[in-house]
């Protein structure tokens, strides 16, 4: 299956999760779309200054690939840098949380496995 630029569904979220700005979230697939229990798998782009908060992934895996960009992401509760080329795997009823804190937006991959 193959998903063209132009097929992309594209969604922007304020606050999302409890944080900061607008994020705009493009979709490549849609959860019927895999044979696996993947609950999304799209790109986020997140503008300089906002945030995705702090939440849980209970009974699931997010696997972040930072696509462009740098930021700080909340791990659990310790705050580390990430930039383009970084890889995150979030899962087994961690938290995290991610925040633009540079003046060029972060572009990460992101992908939610459940189980």
């Amino acid at each position: 299956m193959i998903t063209k630029k132009c097929d992309v569904i594209r969604e922007e979220r304020a606050n999302m999760r409890g944080g900061k700005g607008t994020i705009t979230i493009e979709h490549w697939f849609k959860p019927d779309d895999f044979g696996a229990k993947v609950r999304l798998c799209c790109r986020m782009i997140i503008p300089p200054g906002a945030s995705l908060g702090t939440h849980l992934h209970e009974n699931e895996d997010e696997v972040y690939i930072v696509i462009a960009g740098k930021g700080i992401i909340e791990e659990n509760g310790e705050w580390v840098p990430i930039a383009a080329g970084d890889s995150i795997l979030t899962g087994h009823n961690g938290s995290h949380g991610v925040e633009n804190n540079s003046d060029t937006p972060l572009v990460i991959a992101a992908i939610i496995s459940c189980y």
